[in-house]
């Protein structure tokens, strides 16, 4: 069976619709199906860093975190200061049980923010 087969009414449509159902699947939680809508969106958009956010989150919340994090990385190669993005991949980091690699994301992340954690003296 090809792929086109596969697709469902919710996979056609304009970039504009599919984005709008993607993100209604997705807050509704159901994240598989999100994926499904976002995964051609980021083929066709691969720049457009909304929709592989989107794309990583849905895939961090149905725990394909390997997943998750090329997504995040792939952002984070065209945008190193993407504040989600590097907060994002350290906790898909920590959540793999990686927090020595997840630690410096999360510290660049809340230096961006401006939430720097107390130091030691604190």
């Amino acid at each position: 069976m090809s792929e086109t087969s596969s697709e469902t009414y919710y996979e056609h449509g304009t970039a504009a619709e599919r984005w709008d159902r993607a993100r209604l699947f997705f807050d509704a939680k159901e994240y598989l199906t999100a994926v499904r809508i976002l995964r051609g969106l980021v083929a066709e958009v691969p720049e457009q860093t909304a929709a592989r956010l989107l794309l990583a989150r849905a895939y961090y919340h149905s725990a394909q975190l390997g997943r998750a994090e090329t997504e995040l990385r792939a952002v984070l190669e065209r945008d190193p200061v993407e504040h989600y993005a590097r907060l994002m991949l350290g906790r898909t980091l920590e959540r793999q049980g990686r927090s020595a690699e997840a630690a410096p994301h999360l510290r660049l992340a809340a230096a961006m923010s401006g939430e720097l954690p107390p130091g030691p003296d604190a």
